[in-house]
């Protein structure tokens, strides 16, 4: 959907929720969610009454990635080349730490997601995105640590953050700058 003032295209995804809401992805996308029942016109409605505001938020982070310097989206070379150094170092640090933990796992693949840093599987399958070699190393660990906990408790619990601080005490401060440096690196990805 296109919406005069935004400079963006507009996805509109429809589920059973009962109200309308405006995301802006870190990656530039405009997301709306919305009721199912809910007529085009009034989407529309309600994206050009906050235009304004959402095109002030792209033009931020517009900012934001030029301010850092980032060229406009990762090539196919570069990608490939990030997955084999990841192939490459993220199994020794996965070996390293489940060692520290004390637990066992089993495939570990590469990825490049927009979505996700790692994943555990239920059953010890670990996944992880390869833009994680473009981070500062602690980082990467701390998304190593963070999966591998997952082996001894699969979910968000006190018990599991009070097992990650165990071997990672500096967790949060990587965990921060995922959070505002990530996106960045996501936005890199090609669409």
């Amino acid at each position: 959907m296109k919406i005069e003032g935004i400079s963006a295209e507009v996805e509109v995804i429809r589920s059973s929720r009962k109200s309308l809401c405006a995301e802006i992805t870190r990656d530039g996308q405009v997301l709306v969610r919305a009721p199912v029942k809910m007529s085009d016109a009034s989407i529309r409605k309600f994206v050009t009454q906050k235009a304004d505001a959402i095109e002030r938020v792209l033009q931020k982070n517009r900012s934001a990635f030029e301010a850092a310097g980032c060229p406009a989206a990762f090539t196919v070379a570069e990608l490939r080349e990030m997955a084999e150094k990841a192939a490459m170092i993220i199994p020794q640090r996965v070996a390293y730490f489940a060692e520290r933990i004390g637990v066992d796992y089993g495939r570990i693949t590469i990825r490049c997601q927009k979505t996700r840093w790692g994943s555990c599987s239920a059953n010890g399958n670990l996944s992880f995105n390869c833009l994680l070699a473009a981070v500062p190393p602690d980082v990467l660990d701390s998304v190593v640590v963070h999966e591998l906990c997952h082996r001894i408790h699969p979910n968000h619990s006190r018990d599991f953050y009070a097992a990650v601080y165990r071997v990672f005490p500096d967790y949060d401060r990587c965990h921060a700058w995922l959070k505002a440096q990530g996106g960045l690196l996501v936005s890199r990805l090609p669409r």
